[in-house]
């Protein structure tokens, strides 16, 4: 029988690691099988539920970052390892991976937006023969707002990193300034052979969208990903909807020819 794509199943939590203050990464037990760029629905029986990126996942495990942000995250904020949450997904549309092999794949992810994007840059981390090239631009508004610092001193091991934040203290050693100021730092052969792709606040992924369209990027050649609040993930409560477009449906990823037409 197929399952119910409403009704939650049991998720053992696995390990607990903090990113900042209020970002934390739980890797549960799963064996969901989800694209790049897919959400679950993330919920504990009597609190609520909401809509969670699946931020990396392998063989029996899945990892989300949360951010504590209200009265169901305060409550996931409280457990442990051997703990349980509750999951129901995958759901919506993922990045189209298979596209971005063989390309000069450029990822520009802001604050939390790297979290979505995450299993992909780590997929060419440890399959960096399949891409060209491979550039990572990622944005935070201060040095404490960094996530998965460990992965990015790996990622630039092996790629071509840009780090910045919008305003540091002195002791900052890094860049600073918004991501849009580096998109022209970096080197574009080939827009042909090009694939980007954008995932942030809106108004981050608007302008570093115009940035890569004035250095020449074709708009099919850029992906982007709406982070907004869902509500039931399968179509039915048009909490997300917009226009005629259910964003938990045909979206979160879309192509930039789609994505530029959605006007929230």
């Amino acid at each position: 029988m197929k399952n119910n794509p409403l009704i939650p199943h049991k998720a053992k939590i696995i390990e607990v690691t903090a990113q900042t203050d209020i970002d934390i990464t739980y890797k549960v037990e799963s064996d969901l099988q989800p694209e790049n760029g897919q959400f679950v629905q993330v919920s504990i029986p009597r609190v609520g539920e909401a809509p969670i990126s699946i931020s990396d996942f392998g063989g029996g495990y899945i990892e989300m970052t949360i951010r504590k942000v209200g009265s169901l995250t305060n409550e996931i904020y409280t457990l442990k390892p051997g703990d349980d949450l509750f999951l129901r997904g995958p759901y919506g549309k993922g990045f189209p991976l298979e596209q971005y092999k063989g390309k000069h794949l450029i990822i520009a992810a802001g604050g939390t937006g790297l979290a979505p994007v995450k299993s992909i840059i780590n997929y060419f981390y440890r399959n960096p023969e399949e891409v060209a090239r491979f550039d990572v631009l990622m944005g935070f508004k201060s040095p404490e707002d960094i996530l998965f610092q460990p992965e990015i001193d790996q990622w630039a091991e092996k790629f071509n990193t840009t780090l910045t934040v919008d305003s540091a203290t002195e002791d900052w050693k890094g860049n600073t300034g918004l991501i849009t100021k580096f998109v022209a730092d970096i080197t574009i052969e080939d827009m042909d052979n090009v694939e980007v792709v954008i995932v942030g606040p809106p108004i981050m992924m608007k302008f570093t969208s115009l940035e890569f369209l004035k250095r020449g990027v074709p708009k099919e050649k850029i992906w982007v990903s709406f982070e907004r609040k869902m509500s039931c993930a399968i179509g039915k409560c048009g909490h997300c909807k917009i226009d005629e477009t259910y964003v938990c449906l045909e979206g979160p990823v879309f192509n930039y020819t789609k994505a530029e037409t959605l006007i929230d």
